[in-house]
């Protein structure tokens, strides 16, 4: 079933605006053009006190039937939504059977949703839809304005208060910042978590009084839209802890045969669009299986997308290749030059709108530039390294923790702190190691793991608030597993608020849409049934992925060294342009008069880089916060 009304885009709004709404909604909406270039659309209510927003990112047929923002056939809610309901022909069906609708005006998910919305209520909706999405949707009988985020945190969403009490939301925080009169200072309390792990962790960020919807959640605010409520429809704690009580009976066989049936089912609703879709294969287990059972379920040749890279140690694209040709996709290798990739790196910062500093936002927004070239919607493996205990991180952790365990934690702590004090110790590798021996369990040693953790960044008198994170409070031995606790810390944090905003943002940039079928709910939940030995076996990785992929692609074609898709960093901002650059955003003065980083600290640490080659990863870090610092101190965006 296809529909005029589906497409990526992005949502705004605000209540209690004032007579200048129509034009800060405009501009609202004009902030977002990039995730949605091909229309928008405005609603207000009736007295003007909740207005909604939204942009366009055509991927079927659209008539007017399908515009958003957009009212349901009884008058009562309006919705503005940004996203894509997979099941939502089932909802469909569900809701004419059942004589809730008599007929739709049109065949889009988006009237789907809306008429599922005021049948059921939005709790049962979501309990019932699959797919990514954030929602916006206003009760005009109740006067109550609610907001829901999907379950894993595929589409973002930002909320809070701007000019005292007006409520706002969108899809972008640029738009947020957009604002007539926006003044919302910094939010210094979330820097030191930021230069510890390189992105914001939801709820917060970078803006004091606002933050971000968390996956899984349900925001409600009533008339006069003061004061709101949250409420969670969806738990991946939850969810982990139901699957490991419920844990899968069969063989690793019949394991594998599952889930490759309920992968199929999600990629087969996940290649429904009137568009040309495709698929990112960068050679690995992830994006290959997701490419193999495509072209499995498809009578046309799957276009699929890899970029090589000019130096041979970080280049996969000739691997890709000989995996497309097996596979028979059509397939699209483009080469980028080390001039293209540096050029990208002073336009980061704003396509996030907030600092954010994980170096593969290049290579992810390269290979999102050049696909889009060839289609509107794009297929990803992202998901499998954390559902799947692909990262090697998750056994050496394990192995280091059962080595040291044994040793009272008051010796472990004493012999790091004095680790610490030592030179060779004080940063990269060394300091990782002297902090790993003080931690009290798997958990505590994983955070403290975190190599942006070291060098004091943040000046103490700069910070107001200090801002906690699920990481901060996390319990010890939730599950059974080890392992699979790291798993479970990575989907609740790491993977929503790295991985997955930056899979957004950068597809955004150029209006590609991305689909990640490993996040289906079926999937999740299956993969949390899984033992560990059908993950992670005798060292293999993603075990029970690499069962299905072999039914496809012969196995001597997967298993080699993983190279990675990395860029030489360290060299190029020790080249004069990207030095220069560098240089200017990380001067003394500039440091100083903006009060917040220990400029005694940043400078001594950008001398190291450039004379010893430290401070890698941290280095990274400041230059990418002072960026969004430019750009936030000039009004510029993308």
């Amino acid at each position: 079933m296809a529909g005029e009304g589906e497409y990526m885009c992005g949502i705004a709004g605000f209540c209690n605006w004032g007579a200048d709404w129509q034009r800060n909604i405009e501009r609202m909406n004009e902030r977002m053009l990039h995730r949605g270039p091909d229309a928008s659309g405005i609603w207000a209510s009736e007295d003007e006190e909740v207005v909604l927003g939204h942009r366009r990112l055509s991927i079927v047929d659209l008539t007017p039937s399908g515009a958003q923002p957009m009212v349901s056939h009884n008058e009562r809610y309006v919705m503005a939504y940004n996203g894509e309901i997979y099941n939502y022909g089932r909802i469909c069906a569900r809701l004419l059977e059942e004589r809730r609708v008599a007929a739709f005006r049109g065949t889009s998910d988006t009237e789907v949703l809306l008429e599922a919305v005021s049948a059921y209520g939005l709790e049962k909706t979501l309990a019932m839809a699959k797919g990514m999405f954030a929602i916006a949707v206003y009760d005009k009988k109740e006067r109550v304005l609610s907001l829901a985020r999907d379950r894993v945190g595929e589409k973002p969403l930002y909320y809070g208060f701007v000019r005292g009490e007006r409520f706002v939301f969108a899809s972008d925080l640029n738009s947020i910042t957009a604002l007539d009169g926006f003044d919302n200072g910094i939010n210094t309390g979330v820097l030191r978590q930021y230069f510890r792990y390189g992105y914001i962790p939801a709820p917060y960020s970078i803006y004091e009084k606002i933050w971000k919807l968390q996956p899984g959640k349900i925001l409600k605010i009533r008339c006069p839209f003061r004061q709101y409520e949250t409420k969670t429809y969806w738990s991946m704690y939850e969810t982990a802890l139901m699957g490991q009580a419920q844990l899968f009976k069969g063989s690793e066989e019949e394991a594998s045969r599952e889930l490759e049936h309920l992968l199929k089912e999600s990629i087969r609703g996940q290649m429904m669009a009137d568009v040309p879709v495709g698929a990112f294969l960068s050679a690995g287990i992830d994006s290959s299986t997701v490419v193999a059972l495509m072209q499995s379920l498809s009578e046309r040749k799957v276009k699929s997308f890899t970029i090589g890279m000019w130096d041979e140690k970080f280049n996969e694209a000739d691997v890709a290749k000989q995996i497309a040709a097996h596979l028979g996709t059509d397939h699209t290798e483009l080469y980028i030059t080390e001039k293209e990739a540096r050029d990208v790196i002073p336009h980061l910062a704003g396509m996030f709108g907030e600092p954010f500093a994980d170096s593969s936002q290049i290579p992810a927004y390269l290979v999102s530039r050049m696909t889009r070239e060839h289609v509107t919607v794009s297929l990803s493996g992202d998901g499998g390294d954390e559902l799947f205990c692909g990262y090697n991180t998750y056994g050496s952790l394990a192995r280091s923790w059962n080595r040291i365990r044994w040793i009272p934690t008051v010796a472990r702590r004493a012999a790091g702190a004095c680790l610490g004090s030592m030179d060779r110790y004080r940063s990269g590798p060394g300091a990782v190691r002297a902090r790993l021996l003080g931690a009290a369990g798997i958990e505590d040693m994983y955070l403290r793991s975190q190599i942006g953790e070291g060098l004091e960044f943040v000046r103490p008198e700069a910070v107001t608030d200090a801002c906690p994170t699920v990481m901060d409070t996390y319990p010890s031995g939730v599950l059974s597993c080890p392992q699979h606790n790291l798993m479970l810390m990575d989907l609740q944090m790491y993977h929503p608020d790295d991985i997955l905003n930056k899979v957004d943002r950068t597809a955004m940039a150029v209006s590609l849409e991305t689909r990640v079928p490993m996040l289906d709910k079926d999937v999740v939940e299956f993969a949390w049934r899984l033992p560990l030995s059908y993950r992670r076996q005798d060292g293999v990785t993603k075990k029970v992925l690499r069962d299905i992929l072999y039914r496809y692609v012969p196995a001597e074609l997967m298993e080699r060294p993983k190279k990675g898709f990395s860029i030489p960093l360290q060299k190029w901002l020790l080249e004069p342009a990207l030095r220069a650059w560098a240089e200017s955003l990380l001067e003394r003065a500039a440091l100083e008069r903006q009060g917040i980083l220990n400029a005694d600290a940043v400078r001594r640490m950008w001398e190291d880089y450039v004379e010893r080659g430290i401070w890698r990863v941290q280095i990274w870090y400041v230059l990418m916060f002072q960026e969004w610092m430019r750009l936030h101190l000039t009004q510029e965006v993308l």
